[in-house]
């Protein structure tokens, strides 16, 4: 009998209705799951892109600047949301896989009320600084002054965000990625119908798509603690002790998570600190390409969010072969994709630069993200499948190290070195090549992980004495 099926009093436990991820085809949980995640974030992104695509038709060349500045700076306030609602995901998969379910929901709990205190601290923090962070980023003058007064309209709401982020993240530790992706859709589409309102019959500009943003935000909220609350029973009634029981571990996972997801905009900092140095038509295509990103890979993005909670639901359970099966599937169903979604872009290159009005320096940006450098995002889906594996089996250290090192010595001298021999375009050349050796790194030291305990039980044996010691050796303990 194998290791796994002799942890029979564990793995019986977590067949009840909620492990769903305990059962059935691996490579089908991660690709429905990514999938109809990648609905709803697909549908934000693509109202950003909309916003950006309205924004160009104002025929000003500096708004698009400035909100290329305003998204670098809103980056850092979306990585700490996401980093804390990584923390919601981690626990309550956990605690649903071993068939816990009130320490789910005060653990859900517990990661909802720490997302509220973060997120309004650091909205203040930002905005009494802003000036002095567009000015880091490279942005002067006019731009600046556009970029702060976006910032100025979006950051104050940034806990409605937080708040979404965990929602949504305890929905889907439950197995149920259905109800997991109507909240961002609700948002979109709620975005995407001011958006003109505001922008052009209202005639607010580049503050009218801030305020379409924010409504698009409650919207989402209401949505996901709709269901969370309503479908899922996810929270808790708050109370002292239990936050204080639970903040421990909440912070444990949440607080690398945060420095892990901080690492991106941290790059995305860098990257646009050198595009500033070829002219707002250079940080103009960056911004283009940056709200492409995400759009056309969504999927991607929604990948590493899917893993986590299967992963989860199965280090609950003891299911350690699941565990390792669960990232090769993660990375096959990533490869596939970015081969079909890079020969879409391919194709159709000339007409989304056009779509944007694109001439110059940043058509060729454009051109050249929709060419051979959208390939480079299956890397970089690697880096953040690798990542939510050490996240969801506690040791988030090694992904806040590994992001941090794609972020920092995977970027600044690859661009760096690619700015001079390249000029603009060099920037996203260097920024793809850094992002080749750390996901080789990344998912390397994965694996090397993963497959510790199967060496063990090979050389060793199996015992319910060893299989304890592996499942402390993945957080459990």
């Amino acid at each position: 009998m194998s290791g796994e099926e002799r942890t029979s009093s564990v793995s019986q436990t977590s067949m009840e209705e909620g492990a769903v991820f305990t059962r059935g085809d691996l490579m089908h949980h991660v690709a429905v799951t990514s999938l109809t995640s990648s609905l709803g974030l697909m549908a934000i992104y693509a109202v950003d892109l909309i916003d950006l695509i309205f924004i160009s038709m104002l025929g000003q060349k500096e708004l698009a600047a400035a909100a290329g500045y305003a998204s670098s700076l809103m980056f850092f306030t979306s990585a700490v949301c996401i980093g804390i609602s990584i923390a919601a995901g981690a626990l309550v998969s956990k605690s649903i896989g071993m068939r816990a379910v009130a320490e789910a929901r005060d653990q859900a709990t517990t990661v909802a009320v720490l997302s509220v205190l973060v997120s309004v601290v650091q909205p203040v923090l930002m905005l009494a600084y802003v000036d002095e962070l567009l000015g880091l980023l490279g942005a002067t003058g006019e731009v600046a002054e556009m970029a702060a007064r976006y910032l100025w309209i979006v950051l104050p709401f940034t806990f409605v965000s937080g708040l979404s982020m965990v929602s949504v993240a305890a929905i889907r530790a439950h197995g149920d990625a259905k109800h997991g992706t109507y909240p961002a859709l609700a948002g979109a589409l709620t975005n995407g119908v001011l958006d003109p309102l505001f922008i052009f019959a209202l005639g607010f500009g580049l503050e009218g798509a801030a305020m379409a943003t924010v409504a698009a935000r409650l919207v989402t909220l209401a949505f996901a603690a709709g269901y969370a609350i309503r479908l899922h029973r996810s929270f808790a009634p708050v109370r002292l002790m239990v936050l204080v029981q639970n903040a421990g571990a909440a912070c444990a996972i949440g607080i690398p998570a945060i420095l892990t997801n901080l690492a991106t905009p941290v790059g995305t900092a860098i990257i646009t600190r050198e595009m500033a140095r070829f002219g707002p038509d250079a940080v103009a295509g960056m911004a283009i390409v940056g709200r492409l990103v995400p759009v056309a890979f969504s999927v991607v993005i929604a990948t590493s969010g899917a893993v986590g909670p299967i992963v989860g639901q199965n280090l609950g359970a003891g299911f350690l072969k699941r565990i390792r099966r669960t990232m090769d599937a993660g990375l096959l169903f990533i490869f596939l994709y970015v081969l079909v979604m890079s020969g879409i872009l391919f194709l159709l290159r000339h007409s989304i630069a056009d779509l944007f009005s694109a001439t110059g320096q940043t058509r060729s940006l454009v051109l050249l993200f929709c060419g051979p450098l959208a390939l480079a995002h299956y890397f970089n889906g690697a880096i953040s499948v690798a990542g939510a594996t050490f996240e969801n089996l506690g040791h988030p250290l090694r992904s806040t190290l590994m992001n941090w090192g794609r972020s920092t010595l995977g970027t600044l001298p690859f661009v760096m070195i690619g700015a001079e021999l390249f000029g603009a375009k060099g920037i996203l050349i260097g920024q793809a090549a850094g992002g080749v050796v750390f996901a080789f790194l990344s998912v390397f030291l994965a694996m090397f992980m993963l497959y510790r305990p199967a060496r063990r039980i090979r050389k060793h044996g199996f015992s319910r004495e060893a299989m304890k010691h592996d499942l402390m050796y993945f957080g459990r303990g």
